[in-house]
């Protein structure tokens, strides 16, 4: 059972789809979400889940009167987020649907997604008897969802003060990291900053003295950086480019650096430095430390 003011795969342009659950983080998702749809243009489709967290819906145990009364809490809380997102964009009101439902939050974000741009979440819920937790909900979309899911952490999200830091990309030569860099570079391109690209190409970090194949590792990793970045400097010309090349483990570099930028980008997985270590458990590990907006970019 589901009630919406439109749905978002009638769109030609895909919306930015952000989930809400009344909790504060949720609505610091909205307020997000709401200037990243007026940066893209797009319309903002916010969607709540009213399922209870069983494995069965509360139509299959709850009385009308029951389903009326989550009905139009979840109206409510959609009434609240719409208010948050026309707030947060004044300048660049994007169109807004809003939608409840009763599937299970998960599955009904997953499949929403096919038709996004991007999936916008916060990174905690309040994980009421009606409502999933928002954690378990982030950590299930930058898995499974099929557009880019954004993690937003804190009031960060929506502070002015950090408008003109860069964005930073996390970079490791993968398929993964190739999407990662292209939705960086429009980010960074709208935004009107620049953009930081780290590559950590070892996780050997700590060392007083080189190990065996030291250099060539290290010339590697800067051929891969190179690589990487060619030719964004003619199709960006308006972005200024920083690269960090570094002998460090991945998750602990895009962390530091996390402090100076407005926005992470990372692939769902890749490749690392010499232990071949898979970017999933990088963009799992910053999910839940990182304090600035996360975006994890899956490749299809």
């Amino acid at each position: 059972m589901t009630t919406e003011s439109a749905s978002p795969s009638t769109q030609l342009n895909p919306p930015i789809l952000a989930a809400v659950d009344g909790s504060a983080s949720s609505y610091q998702a909205v307020a997000w979400a709401a200037v990243e749809a007026g940066l893209h243009n797009c319309g903002l489709h916010l969607v709540n889940s009213m399922a209870i967290q069983t494995g069965f819906g509360p139509g299959m145990s709850l009385g009308e009167a029951d389903l009326e009364w989550l009905r139009k809490d979840g109206e409510r809380v959609l009434t609240e987020a719409n208010r948050i997102a026309r707030t947060a964009a004044p300048g660049d009101e994007p169109q807004i649907t809003t939608e409840v439902s009763f599937e299970l939050v998960i599955p009904l974000l997953i499949e929403r997604s096919a038709h996004a741009r991007m999936l916008v979440v916060g990174s905690r819920g309040i994980g009421a008897f009606q409502r999933g937790l928002l954690g378990s909900v982030s950590t299930a979309a930058t898995h499974h969802a099929r557009c880019p899911v954004a993690v937003i952490h804190g009031i960060s999200a929506i502070d002015a003060v950090s408008a003109s830091r860069p964005v930073l990309v996390g970079v490791d030569g993968s398929s993964n990291s190739v999407a990662a860099l292209e939705l960086a570079f429009e980010e960074a391109s709208r935004r009107k900053v620049g953009l930081t690209a780290l590559h950590a190409w070892s996780d050997a970090s700590g060392l007083d003295v080189p190990v065996p194949g030291w250099d060539g590792a290290q010339e590697s990793a800067q051929a891969v950086l190179a690589e990487s970045l060619a030719g964004y400097t003619e199709r960006y010309p308006d972005v200024a480019v920083r690269r960090i090349l570094v002998a460090d483990r991945p998750v602990r570099s895009l962390l530091d650096e996390s402090a100076n930028a407005q926005l992470v980008v990372v692939g769902s997985h890749g490749r690392g430095g010499f232990t071949s270590m898979v970017l999933g458990s990088t963009s799992n590990a910053l999910l839940h430390s990182v304090e600035v907006p996360m975006i994890v970019v899956r490749q299809h």
